[in-house]
């Protein structure tokens, strides 16, 4: 549960985890035709401010003339929120979306979107 105080700005963490051997691409990808990995929020009740994701890995694969702008194992997406000042007291779960596509070295899956959620209380 994260605490929100109205008029602020607040961070959230959310970690995402992959298998071993696994891996997605970043929210950059090194081609235009890879599905890139992305973060959204329904916009209540708080503002998105920025996503900030990690650095990627650049990987080189056998399917792959070039080395890939990847994430591996576990990593985390920063979310900076902005709390409205008319934003309504007490307890409330914001609403999100990551949508990635994971591979190995020798195939990929069709991508996904998985739901996410984070529990927060807004106080004065």
């Amino acid at each position: 549960m994260i605490t929100a105080k109205a008029g602020a700005e607040l961070s959230a963490k959310i970690v995402a985890q992959l298998k071993p051997g696994y891996h997605c691409n970043s929210d950059k990808p090194s081609d235009e035709y890879l599905i890139p990995l992305k973060l959204t929020w329904t916009p209540a009740p708080l503002e998105v401010a920025g996503i900030v994701y990690p650095k990627p890995q650049m990987e080189k694969y056998t399917f792959s003339e070039k080395p890939l702008s990847v994430y591996t194992g576990d990593f985390e997406i920063v979310t900076r929120f902005k709390v409205p000042a008319t934003a309504h007291l007490g307890p409330a779960v914001l609403s999100g979306k990551l949508r990635y596509q994971a591979c190995t070295d020798r195939m990929c899956l069709p991508p996904k979107t998985v739901d996410v959620s984070l529990p927060i209380t807004v106080v004065k």
